[in-house]
């Protein structure tokens, strides 16, 4: 006589990752379903770990704060108040951020773009870009990143745009320089000149021998700067500090741009061993070794890295 078909059977399956066998008591007109069931659990399982992978690689190029060796440093979000810088914290397009005397901090935008900051420097956060109000700067993309987009620090007075590159710029009352730590540096003006800058070359701008007419637009864009948004408070919109000009507004207007002689090595092993945006942090820039070698310089001591914290002032470089 056969078996009843009736009666329960058994039914295998793998639980999700495919590791774990589980065996489950069914009637044999139902193990179909269960197996559609199990497969919808599985695909499901999947979906819900790509998703929360999916979260975490967004959260991770999200705009934030790596390190804040010395302080005053103070950061203003979109619609908030100023608050004290950390490590770790979290930015947004239009934030605000600010050092004061020897404070620095280092921000990663995305992956590969990075820069530091040094005392009594003030900058705002653009949807592609850094926009520096005034003080002291080094940017830079990673060895290996992608390239497909440059990384811009834009001013008043011109922008500078790197790709694969190390850029120091300051930024005062007084003077405006530009440095290729190591790379090609493309930097424009305002006024429409156009200046590229390979490893070593500087880029310098005397404001205070400027004509009066260059002071007179100097004055007006600060004004209209002021009047817009004002240094101390966070643009609204995504409106941009230092839109390009129109055709030919400052077409006639041009500023005596200085091409410095490259910096020499002893001079540059000099700046890499006081300078607090190379040293100053704990651990000294990523693209050290692409400046050692695109210069023929040695790499600073671990000492010099110490005693450079104790600088009174904020180095040029």
């Amino acid at each position: 006589m056969l078996p009843s078909t009736a009666g329960p059977s058994s039914c295998s399956f793998l639980a999700f990752g495919g590791r774990i066998p589980l065996l489950l008591p069914v009637f044999g007109k139902d193990c179909c379903q269960v197996l559609k069931r199990a497969g919808l659990v599985q695909v499901g399982g999947v979906l819900l770990f790509s998703s929360f992978f999916w979260v975490q690689q967004s959260q991770a190029a999200q705009p934030r704060i790596v390190e804040v060796p010395a302080g005053p440093a103070f950061v203003q979000l979109p619609g908030a108040s100023e608050i004290k810088a950390r490590s770790g914290q979290t930015l947004q397009t239009n934030s605000l951020l600010k050092t004061k005397k020897t404070g620095r901090m280092q921000v990663m935008l995305d992956s590969g773009r990075q820069f530091r900051m040094g005392g009594d420097a003030q900058l705002r956060l653009g949807s592609a870009n850094v926009e520096l109000l005034k003080g002291s700067i080094i940017g830079w993309i990673q060895s290996g990143a992608s390239r497909a987009k440059p990384f811009n620090i834009k001013t008043r007075l011109a922008t500078a745009s790197i790709q694969g590159t190390t850029v120091f710029i300051k930024y005062s009352n007084e003077t405006f320089k530009v440095l290729s730590w190591e790379g090609t540096v493309t930097c424009e003006t305002r006024t429409g000149q156009r200046y590229t800058l390979t490893s070593g070359q500087q880029l310098s701008l005397d404001l205070s021998s400027q004509t009066e007419e260059v002071k007179d637009y100097l004055e007006e864009l600060d004004s209209n700067i002021l009047k817009r948004n004002g240094v101390s408070s966070v643009p609204e919109g995504g409106e941009e500090l230092f839109p390009e000009p129109g055709p030919n507004k400052f077409g006639e207007i041009k500023m005596t741009w200085k091409s410095l002689e490259p910096i020499a090595v002893d001079e540059a092993e000099k700046r890499l061993k006081i300078s607090p945006l190379i040293t100053g942090f704990s651990k000294p820039i990523d693209t050290l070794s692409e400046i050692q070698r695109e210069l023929g310089l040695t790499l600073p001591s671990k000492q010099s890295s110490v005693d450079n914290l104790s600088v009174d002032g904020p180095s040029d470089y």
